[in-house]
């Protein structure tokens, strides 16, 4: 196919996802659906634009919300978010050696697991001395499962009865990146969104410590990037609190930052190509599956036992 036509299909297809009725799973669906038939043309590009409008639309989203939810959205899941990330950590390491996984790969997958996803993936990577090889897979076990969740995670919540605060928890818990909780709390209801986005921004955090500690370990001068869009977040909130007069620009902001999510899913979707399929092996992805599982259900366990509220 003509590689400029390839182009402006992409292109064509990221403003359609702008479109009122297209939601984040359909974006999702639309760029898989471009990468595994025509092919993805600017794989780089699309993973560099993705991180960023990820990151913009954040921000925007604090827009709509209220600095003191945001507090007590995230100081509420701290403990939870700690124990959640220490179990997941020795759980992973554990599953990685007994399905024999690359050390470094099994590494990665449990960081990603534990933490932000593909964020942590990347920032672990260049810690640990992951080969691309190893980057790939790793990344690849766990995109496939954000697309998974996206999909699922909505419908089990509505099965298990769970209010939209405790379906926020849940999901900023259990699911690895911050574009796929996002939108799965968006679909379930406002308030789940307004509780999930707090609870995992305030797990991404644990990033810096993480890789301090492996970069200890393995002695390496490597310091940990700050999450920077999380004190922009912060910023966006305490805006639209202390200047209410803005309440019409500040919903603009917020729905415009919806927009930007939904297309940041149809340029994930656009980056699963076959070749990542291929590299993803049964062991690592095994692992990340068993560890998935484990850690939603016992998330899931936790949120209906306690509720969200009182994590």
């Amino acid at each position: 196919m003509n590689p400029t036509f390839r182009i402006w299909l992409l292109g064509g297809l990221a403003a359609a996802c702008c479109l009122p009725g297209v939601t984040p799973p359909l974006a999702l669906g639309i760029g898989l659906a471009l990468a595994l038939t025509v092919g993805n043309p600017r794989p780089t590009l699309t993973v560099k634009v993705q991180q960023y409008l990820l990151q913009a639309s954040v921000v925007g989203l604090g827009f709509g919300l209220k600095l003191d939810a945001v507090g007590r959205a995230g100081l509420t899941g701290t403990w939870a978010t700690a124990l959640s990330l220490a179990l997941t950590v020795l759980l992973g390491w554990g599953l990685a050696r007994m399905l024999k996984v690359e050390r470094i790969t099994g590494q990665l997958i449990t960081a990603g697991t534990a933490i932000c996803g593909g964020s942590a993936i990347a920032a672990m990577g260049p810690v640990l001395g992951a080969s691309p090889r190893e980057m790939s897979v790793s990344l690849g076990c766990v995109f496939i499962l954000n697309a998974v969740a996206l999909f699922v995670f909505p419908g089990i919540g509505h099965w298990a009865g769970l209010a939209p605060v405790d379906f926020g928890y849940w999901a900023a818990l259990a699911i690895h990146d911050t574009s796929s909780v996002v939108g799965a709390a968006a679909r379930y209801a406002p308030e789940a969104l307004a509780t999930a986005v707090p609870v995992k921004l305030a797990r991404a955090l644990w990033i810096l410590p993480l890789v301090a500690l492996a970069a200890m370990l393995a002695r390496r001068d490597t310091r940990p990037k700050a999450p920077w869009f999380v004190g922009l977040f912060l910023l966006a909130s305490a805006t639209a609190t202390y200047l209410p007069a803005g309440e019409a620009a500040w919903g603009v902001l917020t729905g415009v930052a919806r927009k930007g999510l939904t297309v940041t899913l149809f340029l994930i979707g656009a980056g699963l190509s076959r070749e990542a399929l291929r590299e993803v092996g049964w062991r690592p992805f095994l692992q990340a599956v068993i560890l998935w599982v484990i850690v939603s259900v016992a998330s899931l366990g936790v949120v209906r036992w306690w509720g969200g509220t009182h994590l």
